[in-house]
């Protein structure tokens, strides 16, 4: 099965207030369509990974490769086209821009990559919004929906370049037991019938029981990798 996501050997310090290593010789890898989730306790290095995995810190040492191509190294604007073409991202808070409508927050990423003509990104957003159940609220102002709607218009949001890789950081943190458990079978169903790889950081352990693979971190470092299908093993 072929990798959308492989890290080798990645190190990661701040240098201020006093030099401090973050990220200890971090290697793993996901593979095409697999639910995986990072957890660890606050100051394990968690969120530090995860924009290091998306692109947005490129501050560290070691090899990032993304569809088994390396990324490390690569000019930002490059990056930045890299991280908008194939990695989607949803995050605790929803961020949608709340003077603009619904249909117009899921296009933003597509408006910006310019790959496709105006009719054609209005008929993605439209098709994202219908698979997650919202697209008759695609005439409304953002700030006019409840927080489970736009953080599903934020997932949309993520989905409209069809990335290769849906990455998260704490996305039910900040929703009631309902909207979690809807968020949780969004990205269970994006997995099974699109084939999407995802890589969530979550507190939630009943979340993370349920994904494929748990990712377990302590002081910067990966302890193992255990399966939700088998028994526990090392990276």
């Amino acid at each position: 099965m072929s990798l959308v996501l492989e890290t080798k050997n990645i190190n990661k310090y701040f240098e201020k207030p006093v030099k401090f290593h973050v990220l200890k010789d971090i290697s793993f890898d996901i593979k095409k369509g697999e639910f995986t989730s990072i957890m660890g306790k606050s100051g394990s290095g968690k969120s530090t990974l995860l924009y290091i995995l998306s692109t947005m810190d490129t501050d560290y040492s070691g090899e990032l490769y993304l569809n088994e191509e390396l990324v490390t190294g690569q000019r930002h604007e490059e990056l930045s086209r890299l991280r908008n073409k194939h990695i989607g991202f949803v995050f605790q808070f929803h961020y949608l821009l709340s003077e603009f409508s619904v249909l117009e927050n899921v296009m933003l990423p597509a408006k910006k990559l310019a790959e496709k003509s105006d009719a054609e990104i209005i008929d993605d957003a439209m098709k994202k919004l219908k698979m997650l159940h919202i697209d008759h609220l695609a005439k409304q102002r953002a700030s006019r929906i409840s927080g489970g709607e736009k953080q599903r218009v934020a997932i949309a949001r993520a989905l409209i370049n069809n990335p290769s890789i849906l990455m998260g950081d704490e996305p039910t943190g900040n929703l009631d037991s309902f909207n979690s458990e809807n968020v949780f079978h969004i990205f269970k169903q994006l997995k099974e019938e699109e084939g999407l790889s995802l890589l969530i950081v979550t507190h939630d352990e009943d979340f993370a029981k349920r994904t494929d693979r748990i990712i377990e971190m302590e002081d910067g470092r990966i302890l193992g990798s255990q399966s939700n299908l088998s028994a526990p093993k090392k990276v």
